[in-house]
């Protein structure tokens, strides 16, 4: 559906990592729920099984797997990981998020 999504070579680096201590064939779901702060809020789930409209991104040994409902709220979007001195985690640049949350898994449209 949405192609536009990336994975920066930061978060493909950490997610293959995460990934190599599971069970072969582990990837990593990225999807929109409705909560959070701001409205809406990302969640993560370590998954070993696809959807048939899952959009697949694959870099660096890392599977990241979206559904068709959540690419409508993210596209454009970039996957990115951030190891900063307060924490590390992983960031969603959202180009259509109107606000988002410190902590950064929330956001509103």
């Amino acid at each position: 559906m949405n192609d536009s999504i990336t994975l920066s070579d930061r978060a493909a680096r950490r997610i293959a990592e995460i990934l190599s201590k599971e069970a072969d064939g582990a990837m990593l779901r990225i999807a929109v729920a409705g909560g959070g702060c701001s409205g809406f809020q990302y969640t993560f789930d370590i998954v070993s099984e696809r959807e048939d409209d899952d959009l697949v991104l694959q870099k660096g040994g890392a599977t990241v797997l979206i559904d068709s409902i959540s690419q409508g709220y993210m596209p454009g979007a970039e996957i990115d990981f951030a190891d900063e001195l307060i924490g590390a985690a992983f960031r969603i640049n959202n180009p259509v998020a109107s606000a988002s949350c410190g902590c950064g898994t929330s956001f509103a449209i």
